[in-house]
């Protein structure tokens, strides 16, 4: 039976959370979830090794699949993510399950996972998510074979503070990593990138560490906002300043946005071009950042079959028609280079396409 709703109850995340914990809606519609920095596999994808769990960040508890970064979800955004709905829906689901009667019409007689949610009265011990360690190896030949095929040599990967490893620990946990897999230290932080495995990426960052900020200029004609380090670095090696933010599905704060103005006379997107995907995210949220602060937007035409410029380089073995789509995009020159025949057809491509 609902409850009768008192007149300062209303459907909203504070009075939600003043009735039931974060750790009970967890529980209820995270089936596999058993206690709090305890691994468990996902239900939100196929997962044959458990690595999500559900640990506390920054005075809440988060849902954090170190195999899927961009699964990261307080409770609420899980509920919302798992059943592809909106915000208000999600609480307006969780609102239902529990028999709390905020929602000023009752839209569902049936709860969503069988049965009602349980109230608990337990307070979980609180495990604070503890940074990620790793263990370095050597440098060997299958490192200089994988990174060459991207022109990016050892000396910029030192630079970049990437090094390989061997190993690496979340929260105690020991993983045993593949021949090739690296560590890109961004601040106190680390990403894990196993470019091998199904899940290529395990992190502990936030939004806040701006991947290459540390390696730039203090002043520069043009910087250029990419997809990752990866491409930051094969920037590099054009002799081009670039950044990378942690998705690119994040917005550029306006405070760094406002830094970067003031240090660089312009500012360019790089971001990828996912050709084959008919929503294209990542020129989506492109052109969402370039109607925002007034951007150039460069991308690797279609009919190169590239989705992004690391991926162009390791198919043509050259940088130079990148320099070139960079240099005729901009309007900046960046280095005097011998143009091989590749360039020379992208350029000549871009320029009829300007004409057009």
């Amino acid at each position: 039976m609902i409850k009768s709703r008192r007149s300062e109850d209303h459907l909203h995340t504070d009075v939600l959370l003043s009735k039931i914990s974060e750790y009970d809606i967890f529980k209820y519609y995270c089936p596999n979830f058993i206690e709090l920095s305890k691994k468990f596999c996902s239900d939100l994808r196929e997962d044959q090794k458990p690595g999500v769990s559900i640990v506390y960040w920054k005075g809440k508890l988060l849902y954090k699949d170190f195999g899927h970064p961009d699964h990261t979800f307080d409770c609420f955004n899980y509920v919302k993510f798992k059943y592809s709905c909106n915000f208000v829906e999600a609480l307006t689901i969780i609102d239902n399950d529990f028999n709390l009667g905020l929602a000023s019409k009752v839209n569902n007689t049936t709860f969503t996972m069988g049965f009602a949610g349980r109230i608990t009265n337990k307070k979980p011990t609180i495990q604070k998510l503890t940074l990620i360690k790793k263990k370095s190896r050597p440098w060997s030949k299958l490192d200089k074979s994988f990174w060459e095929r991207y022109l990016i040599t050892k000396k910029t990967l030192l630079k970049f503070d990437v090094s390989p490893i061997s190993h690496y620990w979340i929260n105690e946990n020991r993983f045993t990593c593949n021949e090739i897999t690296y560590a890109y230290k961004i601040g106190k932080k680390y990403k894990i990138y196993a470019p091998n495995e199904e899940y290529k990426w395990t992190s502990n960052t936030t939004n806040k560490h701006v991947q290459g900020y540390k390696q730039l200029p203090s002043t520069g004609n043009l910087l250029i906002l990419t997809s990752a380090l990866k491409d930051v670095m094969c920037l590099y090696e054009m002799g081009i300043p670039a950044i990378a933010l942690q998705s690119e599905m994040i917005m550029p704060d306006e405070k760094l946005i406002t830094h970067l103005k003031s240090r660089f006379k312009e500012i360019a997107i790089f971001y990828d071009n996912d050709f084959t995907n008919p929503n294209n995210p990542g020129q989506t949220m492109a052109n969402k950042i370039k109607k925002k602060y007034y951007f150039t937007n460069i991308f690797v035409p279609d009919e190169y079959c590239c989705k992004d410029l690391s991926d162009y380089i390791a198919k043509f073995n050259s940088f130079g028609g990148m320099q070139a789509l960079i240099e005729l995009t901009s309007n900046i020159k960046t280095w005097q280079h011998e143009e091989p025949k590749e360039t020379r057809k992208l350029e000549t491509q871009l320029q009829q396409n300007t004409k057009d």
